[in-house]
């Protein structure tokens, strides 16, 4: 089984809504973020992702770690996936673009009802993670 080590962030608005993004040919709705390249920490792979997939120059100074999950990759058969969770409580909704290989991105509501469309690991331990912080 092959793994992909990624770092991922969770971008919080005031409404207390979680930006998802999905990938083009993908019915998976996800956290942006993507695979940390050789060199690279965890955060400096996921500013160039977010860059790369939203236009937009993330503050890290915000950026906090969540936690490290590992779960079954959403998109690719025999895979498996060690993320990185960053969240960011935002003072005011970024302006973001899609972009690269990004077809739609939403805002979650995080008390809300979920599409069935989430990737497993947003579904089965992200969002959880942060309902726990939230009470």
């Amino acid at each position: 089984m092959h793994t992909l080590h990624l770092a991922t962030a969770c971008l919080i608005n005031p409404e207390r809504q979680l930006l998802v993004v999905r990938k083009r040919g993908s019915p998976f709705w996800m956290l942006p973020g993507g695979k940390i390249d050789a060199g690279e920490s965890a955060l400096q792979a996921l500013q160039r992702e977010l860059q790369e997939e939203l236009q937009w120059q993330a503050p890290m100074d915000h950026l906090q770690p969540l936690a490290h999950f590992e779960n079954r990759a959403a998109n690719e058969a025999d895979t498996r996936v060690q993320a990185q969770v960053f969240y960011a409580r935002l003072a005011h909704t970024p302006a973001v673009q899609i972009a690269a290989e990004i077809e739609a991105m939403d805002w979650l509501a995080l008390d809300g009802t979920h599409p069935a469309t989430l990737a497993p690991l947003l579904h089965e331990q992200v969002l959880p993670a942060l309902q726990q912080m939230a009470d």
